[in-house]
């Protein structure tokens, strides 16, 4: 439910930016399109008063109707100069003069024929102040969009940043809102099954010790040898959950100082083996190790990597729905030492292969765990493996069970 109310909050909070970043780029754009028009109107007014000018000029319209008649133009591009200045507009521009067909309607914003001008372009027919003669004026602006840009200023760059901003931080915040949610479900994950993981072997240790001081069970030492190997065990039990939290708490701290030495991984393997022999053999299980690494001397810290090799072997025991088959294999690929770790369990789906290696995280299977823990195993183990320079990787089908690839660089 609260996961739910994270995405309905921060999905309303994408549609209102959304909704603000839209009427932004309104405004940005009518802002343009004014701009334009107060540009329209003062390239209007420079035509319509060179216009004018020219109409009563009746030497330089005479030049005029001589082709390319160099007095006329140099007037021209005089008065549109003048007139530019006087309306503020400071942009290159050229003109086309051209006689009037007969035929041409002559209205302002058409071309000889009627067809509509450019964006850029403005026309204006002048006429003579006597009315029998008259010529086409075509004023061009080429760099207007330019123009407009720049007129525009400030606000406009200043806009499309604060949009560019605002969307990166509202990013930044939903992933981070995210990730704290899910830190805080996985943290609650981990308290409950810490409960439960600690509350087994103290009942058990409770359980035993009354037992013991029940009265006459002085006289039967082989049911006290069994009550007080139960309080060994289950303390044992104890002992080693708390201290995989500490470690792990130690590691990510950096309070753990590895103690490298000179080791060879396959004695290593065998170690890790040997010491989970007895739970393969409770479940029936076997345990295939195929060592072909000619080079198998590595520079690590020998109970980090025994306690990362016998989590990976202690996983597949625990995980498998039937009799478990595990496969330990070691071969060299360059200056690497890989190590794969094969089991016949459940598999893990695709989606929740990389976070496996998490903190806290645990693969769903609804509401009950058949096999309890911290979900800090695998992440213990990655720590480890890439505190010596290597690193895990896992491929997985479901159904088909796993296997954790372990490369390190030999010596």
């Amino acid at each position: 439910m609260n996961l739910n109310r994270t995405y309905l909050f921060i999905l309303s909070s994408s549609v209102a930016l959304l909704i603000v970043l839209l009427i932004q780029l309104n405004w940005i754009l009518q802002t343009a399109h004014i701009k334009e028009e107060l540009f329209n109107e003062k390239a209007n007014m420079v035509l319509t008063r060179t216009a004018e000018a020219l109409s009563i000029d009746s030497v330089t319209f005479n030049n005029l109707e001589v082709t390319g008649g160099a007095m006329g133009v140099r007037k021209v591009d005089s008065l549109f100069n003048h007139y530019m200045k006087l309306y503020n507009i400071h942009i290159d521009y050229y003109f086309k003069i051209f006689p009037t067909p007969f035929q041409s309607e002559n209205k302002s914003g058409l071309t000889n024929f009627g067809l509509p001008l450019k964006a850029d372009s403005f026309q204006q027919c002048v006429k003579e102040k006597s009315g029998k003669r008259g010529i086409d004026l075509k004023l061009i602006f080429p760099d207007k969009k330019q123009f407009i840009m720049e007129e525009m200023g400030s606000p406009f760059f200043a806009s499309a940043i604060l949009i560019l901003v605002v969307g990166i931080l509202f990013w930044r915040t939903s992933v981070s809102l995210l990730r704290e949610k899910q830190i805080s479900e996985n943290t609650r994950n981990f308290l409950n099954n810490m409960t439960h993981e600690f509350r087994t072997p103290i009942t058990n240790i409770a359980l035993a010790g009354k037992m013991i001081t029940k009265d006459g069970i002085f006289r039967q030492e082989d049911k006290i040898r069994h009550y007080s190997s139960i309080i060994l065990e289950e303390n044992e039990k104890l002992r080693l959950q708390v201290e995989e939290v500490l470690s792990m708490a130690a590691l990510e701290r950096g309070e753990i100082p590895l103690q490298k030495t000179s080791l060879d991984l396959h004695e290593l393997i065998h170690h890790s083996v040997k010491c989970l022999n007895l739970q393969l053999e409770n479940k029936q299980g076997i345990c295939k190790v195929t060592l072909e690494a000619e080079s198998h001397m590595i520079l690590g810290d020998k109970t980090h990597l025994i306690n990362a090799l016998c989590n990976l072997i202690d996983n597949a025991i625990k995980y498998a729905k039937e009799k478990p088959k595990l496969e330990l294999k070691s071969y060299n690929s360059g200056s690497q030492l890989l190590i794969a770790v094969s089991d016949n369990g459940p598999g893990i789906e695709k989606e929740f292969q990389r976070k496996v290696f998490e903190k806290f995280f645990r693969v769903p299977t609804g509401d009950v765990h058949d096999v309890k823990g911290f979900g800090l195993g695998l992440s213990y183990v990655r720590k480890i493996i890439e505190l010596h320079g290597g690193n895990i990787e896992l491929t997985s089908e479901v159904g088909k069970g796993a296997t954790f690839l372990i490369s390190l660089t030999y010596v």
